[in-house]
């Protein structure tokens, strides 16, 4: 039997839109492992997979990507581009003394990950330049010559 507290007037919860986001992605990644016949069973040998929230913006003369991997080290993390294609992989370990208590309650990511991301513009490959400070990867994508804005100088008569 489970006890709940009493309240009054209802529940008083916080609304938030985006909610309901991470059950509904936890049911597709449960259907498509059934569908490719992957284990959906909650047992400690199952890897839990994640991916980091990405943003990628643009700046005059960069297309720019910017990755959320709080926890991983510098060392763990790889950046590689082909084509039209960046890719970011990497893995997030837990702490090692977490690993080895019971579990309560988890909420943070820990395994392998990996993020593909199609350049919406050509970029030069060869000067892309990549910053990890304080959890964010920054990935500075050059535009290619061809594509960055040019301002035309107008000629009076």
């Amino acid at each position: 039997m489970a006890v709940e507290r009493w309240r009054p007037f209802g529940s008083v919860s916080r609304w938030e839109p985006m909610g309901g986001l991470t059950d509904i992605q936890s049911e597709m990644n449960g259907l498509f492992d059934s569908f490719f016949g992957r284990s959906t069973g909650d047992s400690a040998m199952t890897e839990r997979v994640w991916a980091p929230a990405v943003d990628v913006y643009e700046t005059k003369d960069d297309l720019v990507v910017s990755c959320d991997i709080p926890g991983v080290r510098e060392k763990e993390v790889s950046v590689s581009i082909t084509g039209e294609m960046l890719t970011v992989k990497g893995e997030r370990k837990p702490a090692a003394e977490a690993q080895d208590e019971s579990d309560h309650h988890l909420e943070r990511w820990y395994g392998k990950f990996e993020r593909h991301l199609r350049l919406p513009i050509p970029v030069q490959a060869d000067k892309v330049k990549a910053t990890y400070r304080d959890g964010v990867l920054d990935i500075k994508l050059p535009k290619a010559e061809g594509i960055k804005p040019r301002e035309i100088k107008i000629d009076l008569p």
